[in-house]
């Protein structure tokens, strides 16, 4: 994904100048490339992210469009009272794109985990938030963020996460897209976990369970109406995400299901009241967490087993 950003980022670059590129010390390869062929459209503050979103805002304050890169742990967390004073604030119009969603920075711990953004960043006014689900749709996101007028964020993964669309489509804010036809249960997924749910779509078809996936690419302004319509439809609804259940997907699927007095069965499925656990591999530290292909088959076959008993024939549901 961080490839995809930089592409696209370099072919907006090139046709505005007033598109910015703003670092903190984040030392990559695609960093270089930029600053080879825009040496003066991009800054650098080191170690110093703080300041870096509020150069942004004064930045934004004088017509520039600046992208603020570096990891989401450190954006999230540590600038988080400069992202909602300077910029969500002052309905500024900076992009914030944080690199290493969820468990990505695998081998560095929970002190490098983005797994709280969304909870935080989510109640912040003014805030567009998009979490996309591989490399084509960060470039459509990052698209999307040059054309708003307005703060963005963009959480993004840096594990070379394979594609889940087959060829182009139609990027719009505020969408969901359903990747997977189903009739026993709809899985909502954001982010490069995807493709993690749609392996665990198939296992779970093997098993007899015809899930249905939908990718929320957008989770802030947030698709009501698709979740009350998929309420109807489906006798469960999941939500999976490389994230705390906590204030991220599951709780904005929560609140809309809650606020519409929808009566469906609904389950959470992402870190529960914990850290993650474990270092390795970004596949490693997925599957130690049960946020692996198999490991979300095994939980979504939990809840879809139970449902079957409950409901199973000449079984009384009374109390």
């Amino acid at each position: 994904m961080q490839k995809a950003y930089m592409r696209a980022l370099c072919e907006i670059a090139g046709k505005d100048r007033n598109v910015l590129s703003l670092l903190a010390d984040s030392g990559t390869e695609y960093d270089e490339l930029f600053r080879k062929y825009f040496p003066d459209q991009q800054l650098d503050f080191g170690i110093a992210e703080e300041n870096m979103v509020s150069a942004a805002a004064g930045l934004a304050m004088c017509g520039k469009i600046p992208f603020v890169y570096t990891a989401g742990a450190f954006l999230a967390y540590r600038s988080f009272e400069f992202i909602r004073d300077d910029v969500c604030f002052q309905n500024l119009n900076v992009k914030i794109v944080g690199m290493g969603a969820g468990l990505s920075w695998s081998t560095l711990g929970v002190t490098h985990h983005t797994t709280e953004d969304l909870g935080a960043l989510r109640s912040l006014p003014n805030l567009t938030i998009f979490s996309p689900s591989c490399p084509r749709e960060t470039e459509k996101a990052v698209r999307a963020a040059y054309e708003l007028r307005g703060p963005v964020y963009i959480k993004i993964g840096m594990n070379n996460e394979p594609e889940v669309y087959p060829g182009d489509y139609e990027f719009v804010t505020g969408r969901q897209y359903l990747l997977r036809e189903g009739k026993d249960a709809c899985i909502f997924a954001t982010g490069g976990i995807v493709s993690e749910v749609l392996a665990a779509a198939e296992l779970l078809a093997g098993e007899g369970v015809d899930a249905a996936v939908v990718n929320v690419p957008t989770i802030a302004p947030f698709d009501a109406e698709y979740v009350l319509g998929a309420a109807e439809k489906y006798p469960v609804i999941f939500t999976v995400e490389e994230h705390s259940v906590t204030g991220g997907l599951g709780s904005a699927a929560a609140e809309v299901l809650a606020e519409g007095g929808v009566n469906v069965r609904f389950r959470r499925i992402g870190l529960g009241n914990r850290f993650a656990k474990g270092y390795g591999t970004h596949a490693q530290v997925r599957a130690a967490n049960g946020l692996d292909g198999p490991g979300i088959f095994r939980q979504v076959m939990k809840e879809m087993t139970a449902l079957r008993l409950l409901f199973r024939p000449g079984r009384s549901t009374c109390c």
